[in-house]
């Protein structure tokens, strides 16, 4: 069975258009590689100082809740996770509950408007509640009268989640969208006049409210299993909902691995191209060698 000729000579360098193409695209796409890691180094700086931001948020003492008058200026990227606290009564008829998934599962967050001392609506998360606490009374006492309310000051979330879209109507809520949560409540109009802060408070952990005349809520204790052959006191285990400070603080950082990504990109486009212009020049010196070598024969 006869059987194709295979090409076993050496391979001649490359023409000039196709080295010149070749190596066009190499610089194209260096450029391309470094760019995008020079972009992830300004990102990671950005990152880190957003959490530092943070974290002073985080750490410094708490405020009066923004009044009317502050609104206009607040912003995501300058206000949001600061501590905020605010006074005033709890309307828990027109709560919202809000699908939430936390660390203890699936369940809703409970979102009940607060009427401040200021005369304007506030909107408080008092927590988490699972399934099964969903119904008000399933849920034991309601913080009446004047609450002294303390947390982190959240931006609205509007619309929804990223796969879907609040129902009102339907009575679905899917994201803290404070604007329309307002609007379903009746909040700001007729029969509930004052305006609506365009924010939120994330009720911080040690209460979801406290009366205004304690300062110093106590801060709930975590449950600890009772040693064996004792019965836990009631104290230890009765469950507070809904559950507050389930606020997830937390802020992804990958841009320096993503800019060593790129930037080894980069070299191995530059390793390649100094591999096939090398390559190049060991092929052209030997088909001069070889030209050389036959006007020598001549």
């Amino acid at each position: 069975m006869a059987q194709a000729d295979i090409d076993l000579s050496p391979r001649g360098p490359r023409g000039r258009g196709a080295l010149a193409a070749l190596l066009s695209g190499a610089a194209l796409l260096f450029a391309l590689f470094l760019a995008l890691g020079l972009w992830q180094v300004q990102r990671l700086g950005w990152k880190q100082e957003l959490i530092a931001r943070v974290e002073q948020r985080l750490q410094a003492a708490p405020v009066p809740a923004p009044e009317p008058a502050a609104w206009p200026t607040l912003e995501r990227g300058t206000d949001e996770y600061r501590r905020v606290v605010a006074r005033g009564r709890f309307a828990h008829e027109l709560e919202t509950l809000v699908q939430a998934s936390t660390e203890l599962g699936t369940g809703y967050w409970v979102l009940t408007p607060l009427l401040t001392d200021g005369g304007f609506w506030l909107l408080v998360n008092r927590g988490f509640v699972p399934l099964e606490r969903r119904a008000r009374e399933a849920r034991g006492d309601e913080p009446q009268g004047v609450q002294e309310v303390s947390g982190l000051l959240r931006i609205t979330e509007p619309k929804g989640s990223l796969l879907q879209g609040n129902d009102p109507a339907a009575g679905r809520w899917y994201s803290r969208d404070v604007a329309a949560i307002a609007a379903a409540r009746g909040l700001g109009g007729g029969q509930r006049p004052g305006p609506v802060a365009p924010y939120f408070i994330d009720a911080a952990a040690a209460d979801a409210a406290s009366p205004a005349a304690s300062r110093s809520p106590a801060r709930a204790e975590p449950v600890e299993a009772p040693p064996p052959g004792r019965t836990a006191s009631p104290a230890r285990t009765a469950e507070v909902w809904p559950r507050p400070g389930l606020t997830v603080v937390r802020f992804t950082n990958n841009h320096l691995s993503y800019a060593l990504t790129w930037f080894a990109l980069a070299a191995m486009v530059a390793a390649a191209t100094v591999y096939v212009l090398r390559d190049e020049r060991r092929l052209r010196a030997r088909v001069r060698a070889g030209a050389a070598s036959l006007h020598g024969g001549d």
